[in-house]
Parts: structure tokens; sequence; C-alpha cells
């Protein structure tokens, strides 16, 4: 469906770039001939996958060490990209984080965890690059990763859901306003894509999450990279596409809400459990980044 030179010449910013579904994203984009930057709060991380990506495509990946929930920091990596005479013509807003947990034991640090990586971060980020497309006048255009819990809810991941509605509201609001300057905002809300850490952080101790959230779809199976690096490929063309969320699983959302509510039936003794297997990923990963 692509051109392998498709976005030649294009710059892409993508927010959490260095694992996950921002990896798959830019690892596509750059098979279509864009130059990428990735950001992420850990420089090792998006180091290490941009020189993975460099051995594929020389010279084509940068990484930058940006920690989002700094508007301070935004601002900074912002500038120097325009700076360094590297700016960017697109942006994909896809850094988060989330895990599982009843909304009652909820401490204000674990909300805003979740809420100023996700709400407040990503709105810095557009905000910084947006106000410089509209000072060049350029124009540009951007894709937000959220979730089909902004349509339906979900229980359990209330501080991800209020976030990412958030960010399809601001979607939605600038689609409008920017879009005199060129500009197009739109969003993906995937289904089940796996990614590293996921399943442990929103499936604790369950065996073979992917089996059963594939039997479920109604196409029974879950995504893939390329399902998402597809579609936001497309996105980021100069489509008349401006101000739309797209949900991509499958239809899962239409038959299954926002997914958690399995967890309903859990006793204090299940959240306990759950609790400890997720602090023990966590230190496992941290000792794995040394």
């Amino acid at each position: 469906m692509f051109r392998d030179d498709l976005f030649k010449g294009a710059r892409v910013l993508v927010t959490g770039g260095g694992t996950g579904l921002g990896r798959m994203m830019a690892e596509r984009l750059l098979d279509l001939g864009a130059a990428v930057e990735v950001w992420g709060r850990r420089g090792e991380v998006v180091q290490a996958a941009a020189d993975a990506m460099n051995a594929k495509h020389p010279g084509m990946a940068s990484a930058r060490a940006v920690d989002i929930k700094d508007p301070e920091a935004v601002e900074a990596a912002v500038a120097a990209m325009w700076a360094e005479g590297r700016p960017a013509t697109h942006l994909i807003n896809n850094a988060a984080g989330n895990f599982i947990s009843r909304t009652e034991d909820l401490s204000h640090r674990a909300f805003h965890a979740i809420a100023d990586i996700v709400f407040h971060g990503t709105f810095q980020v557009t905000q910084a690059v947006g106000k410089r497309w509209i000072k060049d006048g350029t124009g540009g255009s951007v894709v937000s990763i959220i979730v089909t819990w902004v349509r339906t809810g979900a229980p359990f991941v209330v501080p991800s859901a209020m976030s990412k509605a958030g960010i399809d509201a601001m979607t939605k609001s600038l689609a409008v306003e920017w879009g005199r300057h060129g500009i197009r905002l739109n969003a993906i809300a995937p289904g089940t894509i796996p990614t590293e850490g996921m399943f442990a952080r929103l499936r604790p101790g369950e065996n073979n999450p992917e089996q059963r959230l594939a039997e479920k779809n109604p196409m029974k199976r879950i995504g893939t990279p390329q399902d998402i690096g597809d579609l936001a490929a497309f996105l980021l063309t100069p489509v008349w596409i401006n101000g739309e969320t797209i949900a991509l699983d499958g239809g899962s959302w239409l038959s299954g809400g926002g997914g958690f509510q399995d967890y309903l039936a859990w006793t204090d003794e299940d959240w306990a459990a759950a609790r400890e297997r997720i602090k023990a990923r966590n230190a496992a990963d941290k000792a794995q980044r040394g």
C-alpha cells in the first residue's frame, strides 16, 4: 500500500519511541523513508533503540533523553531540534504509563505517575511543537496513541482512562483551532498489541493472556507491529482526516468495553497478590537497567 519513499524528507518525533508501540511505529516510518527522533526518559534505552534502527537505516534515527513530565525539559528539547536544523515535521505522542489498581487504593503519587506523563506530558510536547509549526508556517501532522476506554470507560485503570480522554479532547479541539495553520491531529486507540512488560502490569499472574484475548476478539487475533505502523503512517500523510480517533482493535471495543471487568470478582487477597507481582516486575526492570 505504501511507497518506500513515502516519507522522504520527513522527520518524525516519537515520544516513548525506545520501546513498545513507539518503536514499532518508528521502525515502520523508517522503512517508508522518514528520519525519526525517539524520546524517552531513559537515555540508554532510546539510544540503544536508535543504534539498532541505524543498523538498518544508517543515519536516519536519533535519540534524546527527555522526561516529558517536565515542561521546561520539553521546551528545551524541542528548541534544540530546531536549533540543530532538524525540526520535526510530524509528531507521534506515544509516551504513556499504566497499571491496574482499585481506585480507592490509589495514592496521589500513583495517580500523578500516570496523569503527569499522559495528560500533561502529551499536551506539553504537542504545544511546544505546534507553536513552532504555526510560527514557521509549515503546518504539520500529529498522531496520539490513546485507548478505546475513552469511549467506554474502564474499571481499575481510571488514571489512564481519564488522561487518555483528555488527549482525545485535545485532538478534537486542536483539529478545529489549528486546522487553519495546516496542522492536523488524529488519534489511534489500539487494542491488544503485545509490548514488553504490558501483561506484567495489566494482567499480572495470568497464564497466556494473548491466547485468551485473541479468542475474545471478533477477528480472533491480537494486533501486530504492522497494524499500528501502517495506520500511523496513513494518518501522518496529508489525507483529509482531522480530529478523528480510530479504533485499531478488530472490533473488540464493540463487544468488550474497557476490558477489565473480570477484575470485579477479585478479592482483597487477589489484589494484594497482584500488587506484589507488579512490584516484583518493577524491581526486576530497575535491576536490569542497572
